[in-house]
């Protein structure tokens, strides 16, 4: 347990990332910040009433400024405009740089030495933007991504096989979007590998499914995104900071010439631990797979290039 996390956005995606932080007791103190008055606060008190029915000791506070988040261990940044149908996560690219750049500015004056967890989309651009504007160090500034994308691949490969999801090995890299990359090298159930349970043409549908895994929920909800998904995401990234648990996770990280890159946030395994991004793990990729992680690359470099700070 850590002293304080803020999640900062009190939507659907950020109030649940606080309820499951809580329930968890990652942190004695919860904090969700909105610039909606009474909306976080009036959520962190429904929250706070469900602890003694849950049985969690973990305090939930809303607020609509930032003192109250100040000295924070952690802080995810779920603020922005939710997709639309219709809408490419780069669509929301101007308005949601704007809103992660004052954020960002804020928690930059607060809480120095937070870890940031960026789930704003999109993601990748929006992870540069709270870096750049906040001067962290790389280790301290993690996109959630890669964790939300192989978590719908496993379901979905799991709802194929009929199998359960816990036996699934799988990991997603690159750009959170269409150009992502699941590697189907490294797929598994229970170590057998993928291509031996299932038809190269399933697997490719599947693939498929999963890059278009948010668009498939927002045409659906039709006023709305996922966030049932995304928070477990982040909180799983959460609880393996908090806990220092060494996990292996695919998450969105700066790269310093890592798998042959530089100068952008890209999904790539990562070692999580207390002090935040122990290690960029560098894995053995086909070459297609290193092909696609090269196109996803250029697919985030192109609207990086264009936000404004």
């Amino acid at each position: 347990m850590v002293n304080k996390i803020t999640v900062v956005g009190a939507g659907n995606v950020g109030a649940t990332t606080a309820q499951r932080i809580a329930e968890k007791e990652l942190a004695r103190t919860v904090v969700m910040v909105d610039v909606m008055e009474g909306i976080p606060q009036g959520k962190a008190l429904d929250q706070w009433q469900s602890a003694p029915i849950e049985g969690f000791d973990s305090r939930v506070i809303g607020t609509n400024g930032y003192e109250e988040t100040r000295d924070s261990d952690i802080v995810v940044i779920t603020a922005g405009i939710a997709r639309k149908p219709g809408m490419s996560r780069d669509d929301l690219l101007n308005t949601n740089a704007g809103i992660v750049k004052q954020v960002s500015e804020q928690i930059k004056s607060t809480s120095p030495n937070a870890i940031l967890i960026v789930v704003s989309n999109p993601l990748d651009v929006m992870s540069y933007v709270a870096m750049k504007v906040t001067g962290f160090p790389r280790a301290r500034v993690l996109g959630m991504a890669g964790v939300l994308d192989t978590a719908r691949y496993r379901a979905f490969l799991a709802e194929a096989l009929d199998v359960s999801v816990r036996d699934i090995q799988a990991m997603v890299l690159g750009g959170h979007g269409d150009t992502m990359v699941p590697l189907i090298s490294y797929t598994s159930v229970s170590g057998i590998p993928i291509t031996q349970l299932m038809p190269q043409a399933k697997l490719d549908a599947i693939v498929e499914r999963t890059r278009g895994g948010g668009a498939e929920i927002v045409k659906h909800l039709k006023t709305g995104s996922a966030y049932y998904a995304p928070s477990s995401a982040a909180v799983q990234m959460c609880e393996s900071i908090v806990l220092d648990q060494k996990r292996i996770l695919p998450c969105a990280a700066w790269l310093e010439g890592e798998y042959g890159m530089s100068g952008l946030f890209l999904g790539v395994p990562c070692k999580l631990g207390r002090r935040g991004l122990e290690k960029i793990i560098e894995v053995e990729l086909t070459r297609q797979e290193r092909d696609a992680l090269a196109k996803s690359a250029d697919a985030v470099r192109e609207p990086m290039a264009a936000v404004k700070l």
